[in-house]
């Protein structure tokens, strides 16, 4: 009888014991499982702690700036009514050495021909629209004077050159409609200044913003002796906001060759009741550099036979007939150049 209580404990120490084996074997396979896991190289995608600390961190930059943009930008002001920097009247200069390069250096905040003001928010964005065509030195004359003219008003703008592909009959007016058009597809412009390429403006007084009423720029000339052309004239340099140019329906895309298509956006403007306001005779004073008259360019003979049927024709010629192919966008650092085929006239002029 005194061997079996003998045996039981033996048997119940050996449990506790495989037990506790059992136990200690778990606990080192667990370690080594662990061990295994640190040491393995990651595979491709996963991150270790210190990539995750890297990302964490970037993203933390990331929302940093944003928000740092976003304060800046609310903390911005309204550029005022009347810019500080503009110097009025300015002695221009047409040095015949002048190079596009020269232009481009003068003028480093202007990236593919369009310009904000970095320390407030500009009233207006506006579109300047120039018609072009073998007039290389003019346009260089122009971007000379009319980017720091420009920036000195503080506004957001983008200069815009048409330039008419092909050997057929200059047409200016629907130029300006393919400008319109076209600039709209970049930007959701307020105002739209139609500017000839041999102006330039002596005052930045004279304000590149659009009104409540349709404004003529060109108060004189120099080859006019700084007076108006005539009574009503509306050529040259002239603004009108997005919905103004809408309302009339454009300019024609029938004046072939020069003169005539200014009249009749002038008497556009009439029917649909609206009036045209100028600046100050002092303040609307322009340079026109001199020019032989263009090859292609001839006196439009039909422009008074044109002019007599606007009240007619100007629902249906205009804007919502304006017909043209793009050959070419190409955005140079002081302006977008739109090369554009608008066809041929329908008859010779």
């Amino acid at each position: 009888m005194g061997l079996f209580p003998f045996m039981s404990k033996i048997v119940r120490k050996g449990k506790c014991l495989f037990l506790l084996l059992l136990c200690l074997c778990v606990v080192a396979w667990i370690a080594t499982i662990t061990i295994d896991n640190t040491n393995k190289p990651f595979q491709d995608g996963s991150k270790s702690p210190d990539d995750k600390s890297v990302a964490g961190f970037k993203q933390m930059e990331l929302e940093s700036e944003m928000i740092q943009s976003i304060e800046e930008q609310s903390a911005k002001e309204t550029c005022p009514k009347q810019s500080p920097l503009r110097r009025g009247a300015i002695k221009l200069s047409f040095d015949p050495s002048l190079t596009i390069g020269q232009v481009e250096r003068e003028n480093g905040e202007v990236v593919e021909g369009q310009y904000n003001p970095s320390d407030c928010i500009a009233r207006q964005s506006v579109a300047i629209l120039i018609p072009h065509r073998n007039r290389e030195k003019h346009l260089l004359y122009l971007l000379h004077h009319l980017h720091p003219f420009l920036q000195r008003q503080q506004l957001h703008y983008a200069i815009y050159v048409i330039h008419q592909a092909g050997v057929a009959t200059f047409n200016r007016a629907k130029l300006l409609n393919v400008g319109y058009l076209e600039a709209l597809n970049d930007h959701s412009w307020d105002c739209f200044v139609f500017h000839d390429v041999d102006l330039v403006p002596e005052n930045d007084h004279n304000l590149y913003m659009c009104d409540k009423q349709p404004k003529h720029l060109v108060v004189g000339r120099n080859s006019t002796g700084y007076k108006l052309r005539y009574k009503g004239y509306f050529g040259g340099v002239s603004a009108m906001t997005k919905e103004q140019f809408f309302k009339v329906n454009g300019f024609p895309n029938t004046y072939w060759g020069w003169g005539g298509e200014d009249d009749d956006l002038r008497i556009r403007l009439t029917l649909q009741k609206m009036s045209i306001i100028r600046p100050a005779l002092e303040v609307g004073r322009y340079t026109m550099v001199f020019h032989n008259r263009d090859n292609g360019n001839q006196i439009n003979k039909d422009r008074m036979h044109l002019l007599r049927r606007t009240h007619q024709t100007w629902k249906t010629d205009g804007l919502n007939s304006c017909s043209y192919k793009v050959l070419s966008v190409q955005r140079a650092p002081l302006y977008i150049n739109v090369t554009v085929d608008v066809g041929r006239p329908e008859r010779a002029h």
